[in-house]
């Protein structure tokens, strides 16, 4: 057995993480139109319009029960053979194109819970007051509803925006040469030699990732609760 040589850790890290950029553009691209996404999923979720909530819940049933790679494949090869059906060619197109619109469909179908979820988390009544107040629907929700929901929202969303980042490592399996995607391509050029040092050196910066999205949004919600915190601890 070919033995193990920790210092190729470090130079696997120096050959991938130029690649990283590839990872965390995707992965913001996939947030920004998977967030939008679900906001729509979810304002028909919860106006209660039957045709409207139908299509959003067969929607999100449908993609939230297909694993991340048969999805992407199907993107892949199906997207372009049905656009070509209305004349666009985009056989020629990005690989991430292909990788964004798959990891946005399945991000907005968990982010449309999680944006339900925290919506329904809040009294109805202050929706009511809001109105009765002499405020309009749009003040409301930005005024009053938005700052609780985002608060109610940001756990669960951190947990999205992990997972995202893990399932985002299967773009290579269509040749998006991201960070996995060079780390793929350094051990094939290798024969398979130093895979284990490789695999080590993406787990560190997956793991590192991991950590800063944590620390970043639990510094957010922090920020975010302080006012409530205070308030709660007035006599």
């Amino acid at each position: 057995m070919r033995p193990f040589h920790p210092q190729l850790i470090l130079t696997a890290l120096s050959k991938t993480l130029p690649y990283l950029w590839v990872t965390i553009a995707v992965m913001i691209a996939t947030v920004v139109i998977g967030s939008l996404i679900g906001l729509l999923l979810t304002r028909a979720n919860i106006r209660r319009r039957l045709i409207g909530r139908s299509i959003a819940q067969i929607y999100i049933y449908v993609t939230r029960c297909i694993p991340s790679i048969v999805l992407l494949f199907i993107v892949y090869y199906g997207l372009p053979e049905l656009l070509l059906a209305f004349g666009i060619n985009i056989n020629n197109a990005s690989r991430a194109v292909f990788v964004i619109t798959t990891f946005s469909i399945l991000f907005s179908a968990n982010m449309a819970e999680v944006f339900r979820s925290a919506y329904e988390a809040i009294d109805p009544g202050q929706r009511e007051a809001a109105l009765c107040a002499g405020l309009s629907e749009w003040q409301t929700f930005h005024r009053i509803l938005l700052p609780q929901c985002t608060v109610i929202a940001l756990p669960n969303f951190t947990n999205a925006l992990v997972n995202l980042m893990k399932e985002g490592s299967l773009a290579y399996t269509i040749g998006l040469l991201d960070i996995m995607g060079k780390g793929q391509v350094m051990i094939g050029q290798n024969n398979g030699s130093f895979a284990l040092e490789t695999y080590l050196a993406l787990a560190i910066v997956y793991w590192c990732m991991t950590l800063l999205i944590e620390k970043v949004f639990a510094t957010l919600e922090k920020h975010l609760t302080r006012g409530q915190k205070i308030l709660s601890d007035a006599p």
